[in-house]
């Protein structure tokens, strides 16, 4: 199923997509994708799109008979966002309090409309975004909405200024963003632009520095719009 043309429809119907979306790639990687002691939940946010998040009480262990890749993940770009200098600033002391079910080792962040309809909403999706990554905390972000005025070179650039400003602008051709950071010195983004009629790669998920699992973005995504109600379906759909 290529990706669809979202900005000709209302918010309301891609808020029903990604709410069934994001179940969809958190039974995905609950299905086997994860490795043991790993597991994914649904948790709403108050300010930014719905995560799905990984937790673990063994973060710095994955079995090396598991699911997750240690081998690069193969994306049409790599960078790597931050600067020395931004090392420092992650090894300065901090208070952590930890989740009674485990510690949060990856987000998901599927980007909705709304994320970018203001400057504060890109701000604060921003901000909760570089906040996981100083954190520690591997995110994936998937963006199928073009660039706006508030992030003209797309939301990579808009993350990626928080750590180091440098040029970025996404093809032409391919004005969409999916991300995976890997939350390391120095921090990588590895980027895969994509365009409404493309299908959906799969796209690396970091559980520890260097080892990540494929989030299966395409077939979850067909199988959530199948799902939709018709009426919803030929809103988008070619006659």
């Amino acid at each position: 199923m290529p990706i669809h043309d979202w900005t000709r429809v209302e918010a309301g119907l891609f808020h029903d997509v990604h709410q069934g979306w994001t179940v969809a790639v958190s039974n995905a990687l609950n299905e086997g994708l994860l490795p043991a002691g790993h597991f994914a939940i649904i948790e709403p946010s108050a300010d930014g799109p719905e995560p799905v998040v990984v937790h673990s009480t063994k973060v710095s262990e994955i079995a090396e008979n598991g699911t997750a890749l240690a081998a690069p993940p193969r994306t049409r770009l790599v960078k790597q966002v931050d600067s020395p200098a931004a090392a420092y600033a992650r090894r300065a002391n901090r208070i952590v309090v930890r989740h009674a079910l485990g510690d949060v080792v990856a987000v998901i962040e599927v980007v909705s409309p709304g994320n970018k309809d203001s400057r504060h909403a890109i701000r604060a999706f921003v901000e909760k975004a570089a906040a996981f990554l100083r954190s520690g905390v591997h995110l994936l972000v998937v963006d199928l909405f073009p660039p706006t005025p508030r992030d003209p070179s797309g939301i990579h650039k808009a993350i990626a200024d928080e750590f180091r400003d440098e040029p970025f602008d996404p093809p032409p051709d391919k004005p969409l963003t999916l991300v995976g950071y890997a939350a390391r010195y120095p921090l990588t983004a590895y980027i895969e632009p994509v365009a409404v009629g493309d299908p959906l790669p799969d796209m690396p998920l970091f559980l520890t520095p260097t080892r990540h699992v494929p989030v299966p973005l395409g077939p979850t995504y067909d199988a959530t719009w199948a799902a939709s109600p018709a009426p919803f379906r030929t809103l988008l759909e070619p006659a």
